[in-house]
C-alpha cells in the first residue's frame, strides 16, 4: 500500500488532514496520518491524543491503550486521556482496571461522588 499521501506535507498540513479524516469518521486514515506525525513530534500531546481516539473509534483498542498510557505516564492529570483510557479498558472487558482511571478522571474534572 502506498502511504505517501499520509506523510506528505508539513506537520501543520498533516495535522489538518488528520483532523479532516477524523471529522469525516475515517478513523483508519486519520490514524495513518497521525502515526507518522506522532513519530515526528512525540512530545506533543494533541496529535497523540487524537491518534488514540482514532484507534479507539476504529476498534484498535490495544493501540489506543498504548498511546493513552504514554500520555498519562507523562501527564498524570491529563483528564481526557484518563477518561479515554478508562473507556478503552472497559471496551476490552477490563472493568476493574478501567474503574480506577474513570474515578481519577472524574476527580480531575471536579466530579466527586456524594458520600
Amino acid at each position: 500500500m502506498d502511504t505517501t499521501y499520509y506523510g506528505h506535507g508539513t506537520p501543520a498540513e498533516r495535522w489538518e488532514r488528520a483532523r479532516m479524516f477524523f471529522d469525516a469518521k475515517d478513523y483508519t486514515a486519520a490514524g495513518r496520518v497521525l502515526a507518522g506525525l506522532v513519530e515526528e513530534v512525540p512530545e506533543q500531546t494533541g496529535p497523540r491524543l487524537l491518534l488514540a481516539r482514532a484507534y479507539y473509534h476504529s476498534a484498535q483498542l490495544r493501540r489506543a491503550e498504548a498511546q493513552l498510557r504514554l500520555i498519562v505516564e507523562r501527564d498524570p492529570v491529563e483528564h481526557y486521556a484518563r477518561l479515554m483510557l478508562g473507556r478503552t479498558l472497559q471496551r476490552q472487558g477490563r472493568h476493574e482496571e478501567a474503574a480506577t482511571h474513570l474515578r481519577v478522571a472524574s476527580a480531575l474534572a471536579g466530579e466527586f461522588e456524594d458520600v
